[in-house]
C-alpha cells in the first residue's frame, strides 16, 4: 500500500519545489498555477481515487463467487476517471485491477482488445466492455452486492 503513494508523493513534492522556485523567481501566479497542477496530477494517481486494486487472477476469481464486475484500470487514464467519478460509492463494490501493476490484468487487456490496452475494460461474467457507460456498469451490480 505504501507504493501506490510514492507517485503522488512526489507530485507534490516536486511541484512545491517547483513553485518555491517561481516565487523566489517573482512569479507567484505562476507558482500558484503549477503547484495547483502538480497536486491535480497527484490527486489523479492517489489511491484515495480508486479503490484498493487487486490482481487480476484474484479479481476473476472473486467475480465468479460474487458477480461483480472488474474493471481494468491504469492510473492517469481520463476514461478510468470519469467512470470512478461518475460510479460513486457504488464503485467500491467492483473490482479493480490496475494494469500497470499486474501483468496478468494487462494481458487481459489486451486480449480483450485486439492487443490495445485500452482502458477502462470492465468484464462481467467472462464478456469483456471497453469504456462502458458509467449507468451500464452501475446496472450490472447484483442488488445484493
Amino acid at each position: 500500500m505504501l507504493r501506490a503513494w510514492i507517485l503522488p508523493m512526489l507530485l507534490v513534492l516536486s511541484g512545491s519545489a517547483v513553485a518555491t522556485g517561481q516565487i523566489f523567481t517573482g512569479n507567484p501566479g505562476t507558482a500558484a498555477a503549477l503547484l495547483l497542477a502538480f497536486l491535480a496530477l497527484a490527486g489523479v494517481n492517489s489511491p484515495l481515487i480508486f479503490p484498493r486494486s487487486i490482481g487480476a487472477r484474484d479479481a476473476q476469481r472473486r467475480s465468479a463467487v460474487d458477480g461483480r464486475p472488474v474493471v481494468f484500470w491504469r492510473p492517469g487514464c481520463k476514461y478510468c476517471i470519469r467512470l470512478r467519478i461518475r460510479l460513486g460509492r457504488s464503485a467500491r463494490q467492483l473490482h479493480w485491477v490496475n494494469i500497470w501493476r499486474d501483468p496478468a490484468g494487462a494481458a487481459a487487456v489486451r486480449a480483450a482488445n485486439d492487443g490495445n490496452e485500452t482502458v477502462p475494460t470492465v468484464v462481467v461474467a467472462g464478456r469483456p466492455r471497453t469504456n462502458p457507460d458509467p449507468e451500464w456498469v452501475r446496472e450490472q451490480l447484483s442488488p445484493s452486492a
